[in-house]
């Protein structure tokens, strides 16, 4: 099995948008609309094309990670630029043979030399932990003024930023798009049912629980 890792180019646009689609299809909610902020994010002020790489197994593309800019601000007002990836995808049927992982430690090394502190992102756990990821909870950092949803990730990639200050996290606005544009979008697509899987209702457990 030949994994590679490069940026992504034009020319994978498109490849890309239908890996996630197939990726995210059902499994957050019916549907999905992951590949519709693929296709936005490119051409948004916060977007990293730094850190937008894709993953080709044999010569095809099957996976991707991109990055938004976000920020963290500590009660003294202080704010200082961190990192947000996704969405970051494997294509269903090379899912489980480490593509996701190597997407995720490349960008976060490369993250890392660009002098960016932290990566904060909302994810399952069980997916993320095994990279170092913690609950916002465990270095301070809240979300919605004070929460800290289950869901709700950090990593310091300077170990020890965080500190003892208590940080509130900002994400992009890039995550904050039209449904209906997110629709009419998936009608480019082959036609796909959309399901009720449990795996939806998982991830809502996830985003609704709170730590203390």
């Amino acid at each position: 099995m030949n994994i590679t890792i490069r940026p992504e180019t034009k020319d994978d646009f498109r490849k890309v948008e239908e890996v996630t689609r197939e990726a995210f299809w059902n499994l957050y909610r019916p549907g999905c609309d992951e590949h519709y902020l693929v296709h936005i994010i490119r051409d948004h002020k916060d977007f990293i094309p730094e850190l937008d790489f894709v993953a080709g197994l044999d010569g095809e593309v099957v996976g991707n990670i991109m990055y938004a800019k976000s920020n963290i601000v500590n009660e003294k007002g202080e704010k200082v630029e961190t990192v947000t990836f996704g969405p970051v995808c494997v294509h269903p049927d090379h899912q489980r043979k480490g593509i996701g992982s190597k997407l995720i430690r490349h960008t976060m090394k490369l993250a890392y030399d660009m002098g960016y502190p932290a990566v904060l992102i909302f994810g399952d756990p069980h997916n993320y932990c095994t990279h170092g990821f913690k609950n916002g909870i465990d270095c301070g950092v809240s979300v919605y003024g004070g929460k800290f949803p289950m869901g709700f990730l950090v990593k310091e990639l300077k170990p020890g930023f965080f500190g003892s200050s208590k940080w509130e996290y900002n994400m992009s606005d890039v995550y904050h798009f039209d449904q209906e544009k997110a629709e009419a979008f998936d009608k480019q697509f082959e036609p796909k049912k959309k399901e009720h899987r449990p795996s939806q209702d998982v991830f809502s457990i996830h985003i609704r629980a709170r730590l203390q």
